[in-house]
């Protein structure tokens, strides 16, 4: 069997710090319940001395736990901090205090302005002072990633021996390479006494982009419990990602000696509702929880995930709670993933005819970064519309604007495969563009309604016209079209209208 590995989560205390992260108690409380739904072992609840909001937001969160997890309060190695943890934790029934101070010689010099032995006696002292109201009290030597290796040992275990129950060994600045923090953590494992009987706990930073890397590096040579945010969240570049170092312990758990007890499923919920009440934005490329996670855009890729999803993806998107993959049809898409996405909305070709399908896909995709379900129900609808089309608008340029004079060329095919190109001038470019189709076609109506509506997504949608003509019996004909221009969307309605009319008109002359 695997450790246990304890996850601490700090999203409400270290990843509020986040410029424009913060939170009022409401909203922590509703993160808070996600966390513990997720069985996060430890929440750090805020910092209480720092504001009435956060004291208030660590009795509300101790009595909101109860004894699901642990609730700890930070704070700093002052007296005064101490006390008011201790009073804002009174209402939790797993009640830690969090306390610590600076341990590398920027820390020592240019922070704190203490020797190394002063350090050690606050160390001492704040551990001890903690153990007056609380079994359960974590030393963090901040910037321990910078510290000199053998002062580090000396202030961990000066806070052993007073008496703390974790010791926090933080990457601060997110510093270190990976195997140079896994030999801090196994170093202190050898030569710090006692250390045996307390958790070893890390908090890395993101600076480098090594955050996940430094916390696994270590778990691998000793740690228990790691310290990480939902998202990332956290100072300047944030901390490990909790998503991450859950994932990475179920995929690697014998490689690592480790397992948590992380409802995984829950962990796309977690995301998405840290963004929404922060209001920072998760990357559409972040691991496990980013939009782009479980999308497959490329034709190789598409391919092999539609065959088996190992190919391509080691996580299953049910795991972490995701919707499941995704299909991106793209200009880079291929034959399988077009096929498979039409055979989903209930659409399915002749290899004949998929190859005329698949090359409209083509012409639409070129235009936009991406194709919807409402692009391909739009493109079907129009093939099948212009099936028996007597005309067909190929192709067609307008000009306007202030003061320029609407003009409409249009390239019309008849049936016969003839090509007839006119120009036309108008009152807007619509305007134009029906008077051009009108000095091709055989028969004529007149426009009683026109209807224009965005049919997909994104300011590149396809937008659709709906057109109603009046032949001269005074029957209503209806048209629509489809494109990305508007103007050319409102050409191809009014031809398909003027096909149906004379289609119906031929067909009462027994044509």
């Amino acid at each position: 069997m695997t450790r246990k590995i304890a996850i601490f989560d700090t999203t409400l205390r270290d990843g509020e710090q986040s410029p424009g992260a913060s939170m009022n108690t409401e909203e922590k409380l509703v993160i808070a319940q996600e966390l513990i739904r997720m069985h996060v072992d430890v929440i750090e609840a805020g910092f209480p001395i720092s504001s009435p909001g956060d004291f208030k937001s660590v009795q509300e969160i101790g009595r909101l736990a109860g004894d699901d997890c642990v609730v700890c309060g930070l704070t700093r190695a002052v007296d005064k901090d101490i006390d008011r943890a201790a009073e804002a934790l009174k209402t939790a029934k797993r009640p830690r205090i969090h306390t610590g101070l600076g341990v590398s010689p920027q820390h020592l010099a240019e922070k704190l302005r203490i020797t190394e032995d002063e350090c050690i006696e606050r160390a001492i002292h704040c551990v001890k002072y903690a153990k007056q109201y609380v079994d359960d009290v974590e030393f963090y030597a901040e910037d321990a990633g910078r510290a000199d290796q053998d002062f580090l040992i000396r202030v961990i275990q000066a806070a052993v021996d007073a008496g703390a129950t974790v010791v926090n060994i933080p990457d601060t600045t997110g510093y270190n390479m990976p195997d140079d923090f896994g030999a801090r953590i196994k170093s202190l494992s050898d030569n710090v006494r006692g250390i045996e009987n307390v958790t070893i706990s890390v908090h890395t930073h993101n600076d480098l982009g090594m955050a996940t890397a430094l916390a696994l590096a270590g778990v691998k040579n000793g740690a228990t419990q790691v310290e990480c945010t939902i998202n990332g969240l956290g100072e300047r570049a944030g901390n490990t990602a909790l998503e991450e170092v859950v994932m990475a312990l179920k995929m690697h758990g014998d490689e690592l000696d480790g397992h948590t007890d992380i409802v995984t499923q829950e962990l796309t919920r977690a995301s998405h509702l840290v963004s929404r009440i922060t209001g920072m934005n998760v990357q559409a490329n972040k691991a496990i929880v980013g939009a782009n996670a479980f999308a497959h855009s490329s034709g190789i890729h598409q391919d092999g995930v539609l065959k088996a999803r190992d190919t391509y993806e080691i996580i299953n998107p049910e795991d972490v709670g995701a919707a499941g993959s995704e299909i991106i049809l793209s200009a880079r898409s291929g034959h399988a993933a077009l096929k498979h996405r039409l055979a989903e909305l209930g659409y399915t070709f002749a290899p004949e005819e998929f190859d005329d399908i698949y090359q409209r896909f083509l012409e639409i995709a070129d235009q936009k970064k991406e194709v919807y379900d409402e692009d391909l129900e739009s493109m079907v609808q129009e093939r099948d519309r212009d099936i028996k089309a007597v005309y067909t608008l190929d192709a067609l340029q307008v000009s306007c604007g202030d003061p320029l004079v609407p003009t409409a060329t249009a390239t019309i095919m008849d049936e016969a495969g003839e090509k007839h190109v006119v120009c036309a001038t108008g009152t807007g470019p619509v305007d134009a563009a029906y008077k051009a189709i009108d000095m091709v076609v055989s028969m004529h109506g007149d426009l009683q309604e026109f209807v224009v509506k965005a049919v997909t997504r994104g300011i590149d949608a396809i937008g659709e016209v709906t057109v109603r003509i009046q032949s001269e019996s005074g029957k209503i004909y209806t048209g629509r079209g489809a494109d990305n221009d508007i103007v050319v969307s409102s050409a191809k309605a009014y031809v398909n209208a003027i096909n149906r009319m004379i289609q119906t008109a031929r067909a009462n002359e027994g044509k």
